[in-house]
């Protein structure tokens, strides 16, 4: 774990950071004294695994698998460093969401909401709604999609249309996210594990797709650590400029910024501080612990993407003029590699969609009440969501485009979710003696300027395309 500052902070100070409402709520979870509550231990590691994991769904959802098919059909292995540097960034960036969460009690949109004027707070508001809004948007249309490559043929031969097996899969899909939704009724490491386990299933599946291609790992390794371009053509460029953008916004995702400083709340309630002067050394071994969970968790992710590119540079490559959209990828698997290779995809991409909607509808649930310090069902958060990507399939719009182009928003909106998450971790008044050391305020800002610097050019590339 990063060396913390050492500040002095009083006790009075440190009763000041603490909400009364959280406490009520239970959301802090230190309460004095600290009655009924289980000792924190250091061979506790592993029971603190899963915020991480949770999290991490959403660098593996369906806008990644299309980006990462469009980047590997489109560029081969090339775009293997922009997932390589999305996933530092993304480590960086979600141990400083946890972190914040943990040390002040207070998810990230009730921060904002404490620590900004109304006027900005509403203008951070609306941005993470359209960020929720874009990803769950994406994340439902692919577990669709995921369900109508397995059930879609038997559908239209019984005299569906294409549109309206897509729509039968949506609404199959929308049950499924209902069950997954309420796990958590049985505890949230239920809701956890439940969810663990699809990232379990979506490694093995490409862990499968893999073995069967056979990538050129020299070629994937240059790609890794060698950051460029593609500058045959103009075309080249701007369309690898494109999809490198669109692989950030896939990857390091705004939602999933706000929703880690809510997922860390319920263990705040494992700690048993002695006294006052206890509870510093044992958020430090919390913070410890996330640390690890996030380094596991957003590892895997980018071991999970880069076998997404990998396997399209072997199987589709073609160069920057295919548009292959995500059924091609299926149709193309198939008479390759088999059968199998096929419905392992698609599978895949279920269980991602799966998860990472429940997952949208967990972080739209935190923004809103956060931003607006209201209480918002789950469940109706989940059908309000839904109702776009309802539309969206029933029209008959074209999902792979809406994917790709959903996750490119993502990544203009992600600094209203990286900013004020820097601004707010930097500052003693707000963490205390748990605030940023200074490699670590350089290293935020660093990301921040990269991220504004890749979206400056998209906008150039755009303007002059």
């Amino acid at each position: 774990m990063p060396d913390e500052e050492t500040l002095p902070v009083s006790d009075a100070e440190r009763e000041a950071r603490r909400s009364p409402a959280a406490i009520a709520a239970g959301t802090s979870g230190l309460t004095a004294g600290g009655e009924g509550r289980r000792a924190f231990r250091s061979d506790q590691v592993w029971s603190y695994f899963g915020p991480a994991f949770v999290a991490s769904v959403a660098y593996i959802d369906p806008g990644n698998f299309s980006t990462n098919i469009l980047g590997g059909s489109q560029f081969g292995y090339r775009l293997l460093w922009v997932l390589l540097w999305s996933n530092v960034m993304a480590i960086l960036i979600q141990y400083l969401a946890a972190k914040l969460g943990i040390v002040t009690g207070y998810t990230l949109p009730q921060n904002c909401r404490k620590h900004f004027s109304r006027r900005v707070s509403v203008f951070l508001w609306v941005c993470a709604e359209i960020s929720a809004v874009a990803t769950d948007m994406a994340e439902f249309l692919g577990a669709a999609l995921g369900l109508d490559l397995l059930i879609g043929p038997a559908l239209m031969a019984h005299g569906m249309s294409l549109t309206a097996g897509m729509f039968v899969s949506a609404m199959i899909a929308t049950l499924a996210v209902f069950a997954i939704l309420a796990l958590d009724l049985m505890g949230f490491q239920w809701l956890e594990r439940g969810i663990m386990l699809f990232v379990g299933v979506i490694g093995l599946c490409y862990g499968f797709e893999v073995f069967l291609v056979h990538p050129d790992w020299h070629r994937a390794f240059v790609g890794a650590i060698l950051p460029t371009f593609d500058l045959h053509s103009s075309l080249a460029l701007k369309g690898s400029v494109f999809i490198a953008v669109g692989m950030l916004g896939a990857t390091v995702m705004p939602h999933v910024i706000y929703l880690h400083s809510a997922l860390v709340q319920p263990r705040l309630n494992e700690l048993e501080p002695a006294s006052k002067k206890a509870r510093p050394g044992m958020l430090r071994k919390y913070l410890r612990f996330e640390l690890v969970d996030v380094f596991v968790a957003m590892n895997g992710a980018w071991l999970i993407n880069s076998a997404m590119i990998v396997m399209a540079a072997v199987v589709m490559y073609k160069g920057p003029a295919y548009y292959p959209t995500i059924q091609d990828a299926f149709h193309t698997l198939g008479p390759l590699l088999g059968r199998g290779a096929a419905v392992v995809f698609a599978v895949a991409l279920l269980c991602s969609g799966l998860s990472s909607s429940t997952v949208g509808v967990m972080a739209g649930q935190v923004i809103i009440e956060g931003f607006l310090d209201i209480k918002f069902p789950i469940f109706l958060r989940r059908f309000i969501t839904v109702v776009p990507a309802l539309i969206v399939i029933g029209i008959g719009f074209d999902p792979l485009k809406i994917l790709n182009d959903s996750q490119v928003l993502l990544s203009f909106t992600l600094p209203a979710a990286l900013i004020p998450l820097l601004l707010l971790t930097n500052k003693a008044g707000v963490m205390g003696e748990f605030r940023s050391v200074l490699r670590m305020r350089v290293a935020g800002w660093t990301v921040a300027g990269i991220i504004l610097a890749l979206n400056a050019v998209l906008l150039v590339e755009m303007a002059i395309g």
